[in-house]
């Protein structure tokens, strides 16, 4: 059974208004390096992205990040990490993010990191990949999207075979051993878990 060697997170290219953000950022990250598990991500300096990727490498991690040519200057490349590759648009981005990870999890961030977690629920939804999806729930940030997600369910717009299965995870400590547990249970090709399972 193939386990989780590399995470995708998404992220704010923000700190955010709360300190608590760039503390979980940090922790998931020297977690993810302490497990031996590559970071994937937008490539960036910034906010809780470079706080993320850093804490990875300075905690003996690896990471790839994967920048658009027209975010290079906005975004300051980490120049650290081992991977950086640089493409012509955020859609090439978004695939390759993609393909290198065998999970998601998203951070809090504004409104780019919210369409990438959509965008992988829709993907999942349709039957398109099984690899697990998280929120961390830092501050209960994600709350208002879990409260819209139960609406969709309670007006029947999202239907029995159609549901959407993601985990949510409230400390960052938690999300590693969270993702590992979801793969060792059912193979990442039944990668995702109940819906809405908490830790």
């Amino acid at each position: 059974m193939k386990d989780i060697r590399s995470i995708c997170v998404y992220c704010g290219s923000g700190a955010g208004s709360d300190p608590a953000f760039a503390e979980a950022a940090e922790a998931l990250g020297k977690s993810m390096a302490q497990a031996g598990i590559r970071l994937v991500y937008g490539g960036g300096n910034v906010g809780l992205m470079g706080i993320v990727a850093r804490a990875v490498l300075d905690n003996g991690g690896e990471v790839s990040g994967i920048i658009p040519e027209f975010l290079k200057a906005r975004e300051l490349m980490l120049p650290d990490a081992q991977e950086t590759i640089v493409v012509p648009d955020m859609h090439t981005r978004k695939r390759l993010m993609f393909e290198k990870a065998d999970a998601f999890v998203a951070m809090p961030g504004g409104i780019g990191t919210l369409e990438e977690l959509v965008e992988q629920m829709t993907w999942a939804q349709l039957g398109q990949h099984t690899k697990p999806i998280l929120m961390l729930n830092t501050k209960n940030f994600w709350k208002p999207l879990l409260v819209l997600l139960e609406h969709m369910r309670e007006t029947g717009f999202i239907r029995p075979g159609l549901e959407i299965k993601y985990l949510v995870s409230e400390k960052p400590e938690d999300v590693v051993p969270m993702l590992l547990s979801v793969a060792r249970r059912f193979g990442l090709a039944e990668g995702q878990a109940v819906l809405g399972e908490r830790m």
